[in-house]
């Protein structure tokens, strides 16, 4: 049967062959359309090669065309027959029709066959230098796609120069296509510097920027938001020659120009008359992209979303725009209430309740259930609206809509949360609709109500219980916070509840095999047993008040995400090194440094990424999280007591830390670091009178100063119109110091010295003005201690540790980079106790452990513990195993961030291991080298 149907298809190839061997020009190109046709719905005509190929040489452009997709097609299948085209190629460079020549350098680009690319280097250079414009233009493009198959050749031929020549070209086409191609070059050679941005180029790409075609105008508006402009004065005058894109009628030439725009606004000082000017430009474009298509509707609004959390008064009078018309597909809708919630403030409050009150009513439960937990979020986000939120709820509760009463109660438990003891008259209300809750979360949010205020509900206790009849068929969610509010009904009642505490101690001890259910029932069980004082300290302890908004994309993401408006990134919040995979390198974008002028005023939306700060928001524990209720629990004070057992506590399987979790806060092989005596309890496991073991060192540590690094010369008096630099840094009692040297080599006398620091990863800065108390003479060399303080701007730098630096005197400017040793940044206070650092290692995840060699290093345990400490690098606790010394270490950087380690020391063998863990793993490669510096030197 299968022979049968072949047999035609044969005879049609048959057939097609002796067509395309026709004298006759007319049935040629039929024949040649046959072939394209049959290739097109799946045919596999590649017998018809040679044949097709020799139609070439043809004078008809059609056919030409025709062939040339064939040739497209079946080239790599058939490279040997490929390379009989070569000659055509280069004959068709020549050919005196641009078109042709035009046709024949894009189809070359497009065979990726390496035999015959070669060939092609030739043609490819003469058509880049072609008078026509629409021939370069094609050519520029044919170098991003042989960059693509044969990367070395390109480089080697010299096609990289002529492209960007080419960004010089008089046609604003040929220009956006060298801008796209030296892009696509780019992306996948990140370190190479190929688009080399100065002023004059970027006047050229403003230029060609009003008249070439809207693709052309995105690759342009691209490669802009890849310059940092030298001052803000540049800044907004690029920003002036861009505005006019805003009312472009593509949608992605518009959210190109405001990625632009919202990048070198940073720039831009918010006293500047212009800076609002370009605020109220900013809006209409956004809105008008709300009236395109649904999808258009929704990439927009995923946009809008980054741009109101990073500028939200660009559209804090649109609030209308966002509001959910009764036909737009529901992923439109849940973006826009998303907005909405963003945008709510007191003016406009009332508007957006009432548009949320009439959402709840719909009858898309999805969209409802959002409605309804975003009448929450506006109570929590703006108090005065609070009560008619509550209100509201309240209404809607009445209802009796099951799905619409369970999302009132969890967003009731938040705002019992942010307003403590002013809502609580509605728990009644709340209680009566117990019965109808079937979903989790809604269930859990009610059992914490209950547990929370159980001094206020007559049955609490039977409320409670009645939920523990089927405590093993709920979910981890509810058995948990079921459990924790139990302790606390207990607590508040003990003499009525023992019986009921003892109940769900044992259900979730003895009879569950979840772990960290068993796991939270001993530790409840152990604090209720040792100490009922400490358990109410601890269980009932106050809650810290939760946050506005809670799901706010942290800074620096939002900072970089801004960078890629306009792309999959921007849609899918996600930078594109979580999705894009391959060999391509994914460059880390950042905002360009704003300016000193621009400090001062910042939203806290807006805060710059790790800016210290005494006031850490706190944030609603997410869905699922099994620590919701433990998060101020602590261990409490030392208990007094009979030491139990120290079999008694089951400390998990999985020993994180290489040897017995339990013996780094008491056991057999357990060593004190030789600054303290041996505790007497050293078996006893915790909440069994620990108190010896809580700190090992009175104080913070010695104050002998930590390394200091010889000075290394940072700006060379060549560089520096005669001025020379050298420098080093210093950390001496809690006080971090630039200490510098500078030399006058140059013929004239230098004064009028100032020193500034651009944006960094710490948030260095100049304590003090730079004192140079005399003018410095020729030949003339000053010692000078800058002190320095942690409270700059701060901005992620690459590297890590990078500091860029202005240093101004009475000749010019003069710019440097250095890097600073991390250990400077290690606080005094570093000193982590041992229950602690048990807890915090095993809460920090293990991908984030890194491990390290620090290899010819012959000191010992002892004298290794004694230097780092001298740096700030306290050890928590030390240990022998079998022969191996483990010292267990902290430290904290002057922004907050702990970090934990694990120093193995073989006696005798100069190799050491050095495992690190941090919650931010970026830093753990510079305290390794802090250690290897401080160990080594």
């Amino acid at each position: 049967m299968d022979c049968l149907c072949v047999l035609p298809f044969l005879g049609e190839i048959f057939e097609l062959k002796a067509e395309l061997n026709s004298d006759k020009k007319e049935k040629k190109k039929e024949a040649v359309k046959k072939v394209i046709a049959s290739m097109t719905v799946g045919k596999d005509v590649s017998a018809l090669f040679p044949d097709v190929v020799n139609c070439m040489q043809t004078d008809n452009l059609e056919l030409k065309k025709l062939v040339y997709l064939y040739l497209m097609n079946y080239a790599k299948s058939q490279p040997d027959m490929a390379i009989m085209a070569v000659n055509t190629f280069v004959k068709d460079c020549e050919d005196p029709n641009p078109l042709i020549r035009a046709l024949a350098v894009r189809t070359m680009g497009c065979i990726r066959v390496d035999k015959i690319t070669e060939y092609l280097c030739e043609p490819l250079r003469k058509c880049l230098k072609d008078e026509d414009p629409y021939v370069r233009k094609t050519a520029a493009v044919c170098v991003a796609k042989l960059h693509d198959i044969n990367a070395q050749l390109v480089e080697d031929q010299g096609f990289l120069d002529t492209l960007k020549d080419l960004i010089s070209d008089s046609n604003p086409m040929v220009v956006a296509n060298a801008v796209a191609a030296l892009s696509e070059i780019a992306e996948s050679h990140p370190s190479s510097n190929l688009l080399d941005l100065n002023p004059q180029s970027i006047n050229k790409l403003l230029t060609a920027l009003n008249e070439c075609t809207e693709w052309g105008q995105i690759f342009i508006l691209d490669c802009l938001a890849n310059y940092t402009p030298k001052d803000d004065r540049e800044a907004q005058s690029i920003c002036e020659r861009v505005t006019p894109r805003l009312s472009h009628a593509n949608s992605a030439v518009v959210l190109s120009a405001v990625k632009v725009l919202m990048k070198f606004m940073e720039m831009l000082s918010k006293d500047l008359d212009y800076y609002g000017t370009l605020l109220k430009k900013l809006a209409p474009p956004l809105v008008t992209l709300l009236s395109a298509e649904p999808e258009l509707q929704y990439v927009a609004l995923r946009n809008i979303n980054l741009i109101v959390q990073k500028r939200p008064e660009i559209l804090k009078h649109e609030m209308k725009v966002f509001f959910v018309k009764y036909n737009d597909p529901i992923y439109v809708k849940l973006e826009k209430l998303d907005i909405m919630i963003r945008l709510a403030s007191q003016a406009n409050i009332a508007q957006v309740l009432a548009e949320l009150k009439e959402y709840a009513t719909e009858v898309d439960v999805d969209f409802v259930r959002k409605a309804v937990r975003a009448i929450g979020r506006c109570a929590i986000k703006v108090e005065q609206s609070a009560e008619r939120c509550v209100s509201t709820l309240l209404d809607l509760i009445q209802t009796k809509v099951n799905y619409v009463v369970q999302e009132a109660i969890v967003v009731i438990k938040d705002i019992f949360r942010k307003y403590p003891n002013k809502y609580e008259s509605v728990i009644a209300t709340l209680c009566e609709n117990l019965d109808s809750l079937d979903e989790p979360e809604a269930r859990a949010a009610m059992i914490w109500i209950v547990g929370e205020y159980a001094e206020r509900i007559d049955n609490a206790d039977e409320l409670l219980e009645s939920f523990l009849e089927g405590f093993h068929d709920e979910s981890t969610q509810v058995q948990l916070q079921l459990l924790t509010a139990i302790v606390k009904l207990f607590l508040k009642k003990p003499t009525e509840t023992q019986e009921l505490v003892q109940q769900v101690l044992s259900l979730a001890t003895q009879d569950s095999d979840n772990p960290d259910l068993r796991d939270r029932g001993y530790i409840y069980w152990r604090l209720l047993s040792t100490d009922p004082v400490a358990a109410k300290e601890v269980v009932l302890a106050e809650k810290p008040l939760i946050s506005e908004e809670t799901d706010l994309i942290e800074p620096t993401l939002l900072d970089e995400l801004i960078c890629y408006i306009g792309t999959l990134a921007s849609v899918y919040h996600k930078p594109p090194s979580t999705f894009v995979e391959g060999g391509r390198g994914v460059v880390h974008k950042s905002l360009p440094p704003r300016t000193a002028s621009n400090e001062s005023v910042e939203s806290p939306e807006t805060a710059p990424a790790g800016t210290a700060s005494n006031e850490q928001p706190d944030v609603i524990p997410t869905q699922g999280d099994l620590l919701g209720d433990l998060l101020n629990l602590d261990l409490g004070p030392p208990v007094s007591g009979p030491p139990l057992a120290t079999s008694s506590v089951q400390m998990g399987a999985v020993d994180l830390l290489g040897g017995g979790l339990d013996s780094l806060i008491g056991g057999p092989n357990f060593v004190a670091p030789p600054a303290a005596a041996v505790p007497a309890n050293l078996g006893a496991p915790m909440g069994s009178g620990l108190s010896d073991l809580f700190d090992l060192t009175s104080g913070v540590g010695t104050l002998s100063g930590s390394y200091v690094a010889p000075k290394a010369v940072w700006l060379p008096a060549m560089k520096a119109k005669g001025l020379e630099i050298s420098g080093t840094f210093t950390r001496h009692v809690g006080s971090i110091s630039m200490d510098l040297q500078l030399t006058n080599k140059a013929l004239q006398v230098m004064t009028d010295f100032a020193i500034q620091f651009n944006r960094n990863s710490f948030g260095l800065a100049p304590a003090a003005p730079l004192q140079v108390h005399a003018p410095l003479s020729p030949n003339q060399t000053v010692e000078i201690s800058l002190p320095l303080n942690t409270v700059g701007s701060v901005m992620k730098m690459e590297p890590l540790n990078n500091l860029q630096v202005a240093v101004k005197n009475n000749i010019d400017v003069f710019y440097f980079s250095t890097l600073y040793p991390l250990h400077i940044l290690f606080v005094e206070d570093g000193k982590m106790d041992r229950q602690m650092f048990l807890a915090t290692w095993k809460d920090i995840p293990n991908e984030n452990e890194a491990q390290f060699q620090i290899r010819e290093c012959p000191l010992n345990a002892e004298a290794v513990s004694s230097r780092l400490q001298s740096s700030n690098i306290f050890t928590v606790a030390k240990r022998n195993v079998e022969g191996q010394d483990m010292l267990y270490q902290s430290l904290k950087l002057t922004n907050g961030i702990w970090v934990l380690a694990e120093l193995r020391i073989q006696p005798g063998n100069p190799s050491f291991t050095l495992s690190l863990k941090c919650r931010a793993p970026e830093v753990s490669q510079h305290v390794y080298q802090a250690y290897e510096t401080i160990l080594k030197n």
